[in-house]
This record gives C-alpha cells, sequence and structure tokens, in this order.
C-alpha cells in the first residue's frame, strides 16, 4: 500500500504518534470502506489552550473539547480535512475511561475521520451510530496495537 496523505502535526504540545504507518493505513483503509477517497488528511495535536481559542473563533463555543474537524474538500465522496485534537483531553479522557492515551487518541482520530465520512454526533440516534462506526473501526486495529 503506498503511503497514504496523512500527515501528522503538533502546536503548543510535544507528542509523538506511535504507530504512524499503522495508523495511516488504517485511517486509510476506513475511508476507502466508507466509499470515499483520500485526498490529504492533516492530525494537528495541540494543547488545550490552542484548542479551546479555535473553538471560540471558529464555532463560538466557550468550552474545552477534545477534537474538531474541518472539512477542506471540495470534491464529492472525497476527503480533505483538518482535525485538531486535544492531548490534555485525551490523557484525561484516557483516565477517566480507563484506557490508555494511545487507545483514546485512535479514537479520537477515528471520531473525527468519521465527521469527514459525514456522520454527525448530535442527538441519540447519531451518537449512537457514531460510537457504533468506532467501535466497528478501532476493532480493525486493536489486535495490531
Amino acid at each position: 500500500m503506498r503511503k497514504a496523505p496523512i500527515y501528522f502535526f503538533s502546536e503548543e504540545v510535544n507528542y509523538t504518534v506511535k504507530n504512524k504507518i499503522l495508523i495511516r493505513n488504517w485511517i486509510k483503509e476506513t475511508i476507502i470502506a466508507e466509499g470515499y477517497e483520500l485526498e490529504e488528511l492533516n492530525f494537528i495535536l495541540c494543547s488545550d489552550e490552542y484548542l479551546l481559542a479555535m473553538n471560540q473563533q471558529y464555532l463560538k463555543h466557550d468550552t474545552y473539547t477534545d477534537v474538531i474537524t474541518f472539512d477542506n474538500s471540495e470534491g464529492l465522496k472525497t476527503i480533505l480535512g483538518d482535525i485538531f485534537i486535544s492531548i490534555e483531553r485525551i490523557q484525561e479522557n484516557a483516565r477517566q475511561f480507563k484506557t490508555t492515551t494511545q487507545q483514546e487518541l485512535c479514537r479520537v482520530m477515528i471520531h473525527g475521520t468519521l465527521h469527514l465520512l459525514g456522520y454527525p454526533d448530535k442527538g441519540k440516534a447519531a451518537k449512537t451510530l457514531m460510537t457504533q462506526k468506532e467501535d466497528q473501526y478501532l476493532a480493525l486495529l486493536k489486535p495490531k496495537q
């Protein structure tokens, strides 16, 4: 499989994603399974404050969050986007849900990707479907972690 155009950046945090090749391939396989084509996907790992400022500026929400997804695609069934993830939120969520930071990071990465694939998470039915899709795709990664 050729290198997937998936990139990892950091803003205001010192965090290195583990198993980048595995994660790139997993995300790309998810996108293909959903019938989409990957143009480019950027994961930007950042601090709580960095993501809070983005949430305030772009979404007019004055709350901390773990992920914000920006869809920059212009064509149908193509993925071109930026997914900003707060490492501090991920670490706190991992403690709260009694999982590892890496597992929580993967859940949030696939959550953001699913948003780009058209899955909302507002409302009970949408949240239920989103969680089912997260679990479905995380199961494909788990044996390899």
